[in-house]
């Protein structure tokens, strides 16, 4: 072999080997893993395009199978005793509140859960960041969804100086209400994705995302949002956050000292019972279907505050109403409530048939990945159930275990 090649060898072999160096730098790898990521996804939908979510398979009624309609008589409140007595009014409002801006954090691939907890905690003195929050509740980049029990879940045992709480239902006052007393608000709502991140050239690019509400002023009719996505201290407006807020049942998170514990009660009223809250919410979404019986995501948050009191008959009922309207594709990355609701009114079909069209759209869940194994487990395919769990294990293993209980009605 020549000089000349020799020095070329050598060269190549050196850059090599620091690429395979600068590849090991946690930041770097994660941009290049998440970019081939997108590249393989994309190309796969290309070649096989992702289709609408499966609409209900059909079922036969039985007698004890319940009806739904949209103008069905709901629950009365008058059942459920609070554990407080609802305040009936609240002082006037300022026209206007904010608190200091926390400092911004940009979020990584498939993060704006931690960063935006990770933005809020800082109001409260915290020192960390995100990365310190998705080590523990979602440890692969891959993982592309946190609950509100997860983020709820970190505070408790990683911030138990704070306390951490989320409710249903919310509305517009109360989000001011929270804000105008200095405690910053998360919601959970909807975004429209980057086209650089999307599936294939079907996708509706509809995505669930978490913002942290840190003013708002009547005059402009604006909230002040830190939003991990986009950018700090921008505004959106009352109506646009409602619009975006509902398809996730009106969500909204709180963070206190627990020694202001009585006034953050206050503060909720009757939403401070979550049982109470979760009736509200339930007999509001009812209203919204009779009022509203083509909108998809009225029937949803129906649904899913049918699951919440385990009337699971009556909520996949509901779900296949929105089912039939249509939901966006990536609507069970986010929320599980239909997989509880096939499973536990004995319908496995649909059960099978809707956890995989999730894991077509988002492999990596460990949600999806747990329900159809119980679905293969119900249809009597235990290894297939038993390779299902083990792959949501390794997607989450901090969370696997308690799924799985909450699954199988052993914990709530």
């Amino acid at each position: 072999m020549s000089k000349r090649n020799k020095t070329i060898l050598i060269a190549l072999a050196g850059f090599l080997l620091l690429a395979a160096l600068i590849y090991q730098i946690p930041r770097v790898k994660s941009a290049i893993a998440w970019r081939v990521e997108k590249v393989m996804i994309y190309t796969k939908n290309l070649i096989d395009p992702v289709g609408p979510v499966p609409t209900a398979l059909p079922v036969t009624p039985q007698p004890s199978t319940p009806t739904i309609t949209a103008t069905a008589t709901p629950t009365p409140l008058a059942n459920l005793t609070p554990s407080i007595t609802p305040t009936a009014t609240f002082p006037p409002l300022p026209a206007q509140a904010s608190m200091a801006s926390p400092p911004f954090e940009q979020q990584t691939p498939n993060n704006c859960g931690p960063a935006t907890l990770s933005m809020a905690l800082h109001i409260y003195g915290w020192d960390g960041n995100q990365s310190d929050i998705a080590s523990v509740i979602k440890p692969l980049l891959q993982d592309r969804n946190v609950n509100p029990e997860e983020l709820r879940y970190y505070v408790r045992t990683q911030a138990g100086w704070l306390n951490m709480e989320y409710r249903v239902g919310g509305d517009i006052e109360t989000l001011k209400r929270l804000i105008a007393a200095n405690y910053p608000v998360i919601v959970e709502s909807v975004t429209s994705l980057d086209p650089n991140d999307a599936l294939g050239p079907t996708d509706d690019l509809w995505a669930a995302h978490y913002l942290l509400l840190t003013g708002y002023d009547n005059a402009t009719q604006t909230f002040t949002i830190q939003d991990s996505y986009h950018g700090a201290d921008l505004s959106i407006s009352y109506s646009q956050l409602e619009k975006e807020w509902k398809p996730f049942n009106n969500l909204y998170i709180v963070i206190y000292f627990p020694q202001f514990e009585d006034e953050m009660k206050t503060l909720l009223a009757s939403n401070w019972d979550p049982i109470l809250n979760r009736q509200m919410a339930l007999t509001s979404s009812q209203a919204d279907t009779a009022q509203n019986p083509t909108d998809a995501f009225a029937w949803f948050n129906y649904g899913s505050n049918l699951v919440y009191f385990d009337r699971y008959e009556e909520a996949a009922l509901a779900y296949d109403k929105a089912r039939e309207i249509g939901l966006p594709l990536r609507m069970f990355r986010y929320q599980f409530g239909p997989f509880l609701a096939y499973f536990h009114s004995n319908r496995n079909e649909d059960l099978l048939v809707l956890t995989d069209y999730a894991r077509g759209i988002t492999e990596m869940s460990e949600e999806a990945w747990l329900w159809y194994g119980y679905g293969l487990y119900r249809k009597g395919d235990y290894e297939g159930a038993l390779k299902a769990w083990k792959k949501a294990d390794q997607i989450n293993p901090n969370f696997f275990e308690d799924q799985a209980r909450k699954a199988m009605g052993l914990i709530q």
